[in-house]
């Protein structure tokens, strides 16, 4: 089955790129979106090869984009289809408050060092369990902070166990990409599609969680196989690991309960918006500010854990992006790529999981979606709308967030668990990321194949 999809998408791509040509020769645009076009991709090209920061490169092309008037102040801060989509900027802001008071309390050190002694120091044990706790946090929370809390620890368990420590790093970082990709909140580029789309927490649990479950399942075999050379053994050791103990690493209970319950009831608000009508944004905001209000947290430690480089960078990134559609550039892209395909949905969605997951490699995931996602809007509008043309939203998420564990630049997690490694003397090369990378991006995103081929395409 799966040969038979791979050859008839093969079939049709071939011919789709050559007729690609003629089309885009009908693109006409205005100098100015040429001149925004030209902006957009220098300013891209800074971000993937990180010559600047990618937040300078983001709000300089986002200035030259009202520069040029590509877009308007009332367009850029105002607009619900062109302007920074506030719904992603606080519902990140409100989680990130969250997640920076729930840190205080340890209660990720006391789950790294459970699942040491749980896997009785065997060392693929452990990582599995490591895998199965970082994919289960990043469904939850964003991946980038799951990353930030588990890896500390990760140093301390390996350092303890005499176990090299790159393998377990790269393989949570991974797991977070994984797990991350299958709720709204999981992962940066799904909140933009969410809103982008009009889709609910609901809708990705279940349309993504099924297929990531069996993916996280797949990966623990993978790593069994990718990292057999660091699985060694120390009795003497293990015996040391076995004498910690996790309670202590709980710094404040009392907090870490009223932590746990303000998140049980900010995932409950999200299951059950399609009766309560309370944005994520909304109910994450409420989350954050319940849990300050009610602790003895001070503002101060409340925000202190705030990415407010991330946030800026969104802003800008959308300023850019909805200059691309002021302009009139992403309606003639998407008509270029409707055009292109015939209307088969099929290949359309093969086209997007693939072309997703290749690029996403090479750039980071977040912009590419922001880029992507009125495309992706435009083509399921094409495509019928809603129904059946909604598997297109699922193929961009899935390549986008699968894609991005190819190599070291592909997602922020990966760079974040790099800069990691390199401060506490153990770095990580490109190279030595991507070549395990590549394999576990084949492996997930042909799985994904059928599994889109046979729920949604059939």
């Amino acid at each position: 089955m799966f040969v038979m999809v791979c050859r008839e998408v093969w079939s049709a791509i071939v011919p789709s790129f050559l007729e690609f040509a003629p089309h885009a020769h009908r693109v006409a645009m205005t100098v100015t979106a040429w001149v925004a076009v030209a902006a957009f991709l220098f300013a891209y090209t800074l971000i993937a090869t990180e010559k600047v920061h990618r937040v300078a490169a983001a709000l300089g092309g986002a200035g030259v984009m009202l520069l040029i008037h590509a877009t308007d102040g009332s367009a850029a801060f105002f607009d619900e289809h062109t302007g920074i989509d506030w719904n992603v900027i606080f519902l990140l802001l409100g989680m990130m408050i969250i997640v920076g008071v729930l840190k205080q309390t340890g209660i990720f050190e006391y789950l790294a060092i459970w699942s040491a002694k749980r896997a009785r120091g065997q060392p693929f044990r452990l990582m599995a369990l490591l895998i199965v706790i970082t994919a289960s946090a990043s469904a939850l929370l964003d991946n980038v902070t799951t990353v930030l809390l588990i890896a500390p620890v990760t140093f301390l368990v390996c350092e303890r166990l005499a176990l090299p420590v790159a393998p377990y790093l790269i393989a949570e970082a991974m797991a977070s990409n994984i797990g991350g990709a299958s709720t709204l909140v999981g992962d940066p580029p799904n909140i933009i599609i969410g809103s982008r789309g009009g889709l609910t927490f609901n809708d990705f649990l279940a349309h993504m969680a099924p297929l990531i479950v069996v993916l996280v399942v797949v990966f623990v075999g993978l790593c069994r196989w990718l990292f057999r050379a660091s699985f060694s053994y120390d009795p003497e050791r293990v015996a040391e690991i076995m004498s910690l103990n996790e309670r202590e690493a709980i710094a404040d209970r009392k907090l870490l309960w009223q932590s746990l319950a303000v998140l049980a009831l900010v995932l409950a608000a999200f299951v059950l918006h399609p009766v309560l009508h309370y944005a994520p944004s909304v109910v994450a905001l409420l989350g954050a500010g319940v849990l300050v209000a009610a602790t003895r947290v001070t503002t101060e430690e409340a925000i202190r854990e705030v990415e407010w480089p991330t946030l800026v960078f969104f802003a800008g990134l959308f300023v850019m992006v909805g200059a691309l559609v002021e302009t009139g550039v992403i309606g003639q892209i998407s008509k270029a790529a409707a055009e292109a395909t015939g209307g088969r949905l099929g290949l359309t969605t093969m086209l997007l999981l693939w072309v997703s997951a290749g690029l996403s490699a090479v750039v980071d995931n977040i912009p590419y979606v922001a880029t992507m996602s009125p495309i992706v809007a435009d083509l399921v509008q094409a495509n019928g709308g809603n129904g059946p043309a909604q598997v297109l939203w699922w193929a961009l998420a899935i390549g986008a967030d699968l894609g991005g564990n190819a190599t070291a630049v592909g997602a922020a997690a990966n760079v974040v668990v790099l800069g990691i490694a390199a401060r506490n003397g153990t770095p990580i090369s490109f190279w030595q990321f991507t070549k395990y990378g590549l394999v576990v991006t084949l492996v997930t995103v042909a799985l994904s194949v059928p599994y889109l081929w046979l729920r949604y395409l059939i």
